[in-house]
């Protein structure tokens, strides 16, 4: 499940204000912990775990709304058997 919040994270995380960002990309990226990344900011483990919960809410309702992730990958299993060269300038576009 991780991955797939990173995928979105890729296509909606500049929707997110700094701080936003930076929690999740301690959580996700960094693997820092919950009172870890609390502890970096001077803020609770309960604050962290909040923003983090809310931001992957957003994160499913953008892409609910929008399937940016879930386009990509219906495209990509489309033109996994056509040229390589083709495939490589859609991928580009992608």
């Amino acid at each position: 499940m991780n991955i797939y919040y990173v995928e979105l994270f890729d296509y909606y995380g500049e929707l997110f204000t700094d701080k936003q960002k930076e929690y999740f990309m301690d959580y996700y990226f960094n693997n820092l912990t919950l009172q870890e990344i609390a502890d970096n900011n001077k803020v609770s483990k309960n604050a962290v775990h909040k923003n983090i919960k809310d931001i992957v809410q957003k994160l499913d309702y953008y892409e609910s709304k929008l399937n940016l992730n879930s386009n990509r990958k219906k495209i990509e299993e489309l033109i996994k058997d056509i040229d390589v060269d083709i495939k490589e300038k859609i991928k580009e576009l992608i």
